[in-house]
């Protein structure tokens, strides 16, 4: 996949390093904190924490650079990202939170809304399934992750079809990568180019960036 950046519309012709079984969550990080939204992030972590993905957000990382283009970057790097719709979380917050989902799922990313009892949803988000934060929210967020895995399965098989079209192939294989981590998947991409003849391709080419995961 060609990832443009965000503030200038150029391609990124350096590889994002990629951290699979990593959650990217979008929350209010800002004080004051909604007391449910900081419940929901602590229940999010506990829940990603028993299937062994790591959770991050936007105070993560330090880059001392451009922010809106560290964030595009954690979310290019990372196979989840989700959502926190909370009445509390201030409207300009919560306009962020509904941009990087939109950017997450541009760039084919595993994408939940967590929302509380009584947050409303946008429009364009109501055919998007969301979990809201009740009682039964760990039982349900833990049946979104072993989804995950059936998913990553499927961008397998979809990747073993598309031997006419190695560019697809080698993102599918990428994104079932991002979610298991397994190296395997690599050595597949590794064929991949091989079996293409892209390997002798520019190292910043289309092709060869896509496989540098």
């Amino acid at each position: 996949m060609i990832i443009y950046n965000p503030t200038d519309g150029d391609a990124f012709t350096t590889p994002i390093k990629s951290t699979p079984k990593h959650c990217f969550l979008m929350t209010r990080l800002g004080k004051p904190v909604p007391k449910m939204v900081k419940d929901i992030g602590a229940e999010v972590k506990i829940c990603c924490r028993k299937e062994k993905y790591i959770v991050i957000d936007a105070g993560t990382r330090v880059s001392g650079r451009d922010f809106l283009i560290k964030i595009w970057k954690m979310i290019a790097s990372s196979p989840i990202a989700v959502g926190v719709v909370h009445e509390s979380i201030p409207a300009v917050t919560q306009a962020n939170i509904f941009y990087e989902l939109g950017v997450a799922q541009a760039l084919g990313k595993e994408t939940l809304i967590v929302k509380s009892p009584k947050a409303q949803i946008p429009s364009d988000f109501i055919r998007t399934e969301y979990i809201t934060f009740d009682a039964g929210f760990t039982k349900n967020f833990l049946k979104y992750i072993a989804n995950l895995k059936d998913q990553a399965e499927h961008y397998e098989i979809v990747a073993d079809q598309l031997d006419r079209n190695p560019i697809l192939a080698i993102d599918y294989l990428k994104r079932a990568y991002l979610i298991t981590g397994e190296s395997r998947l690599r050595k597949k991409v590794k064929a991949v180019v091989q079996g293409a003849g892209l390997q002798d391709r520019a190292a910043n080419s289309v092709e060869l960036l896509a496989a540098a995961f």
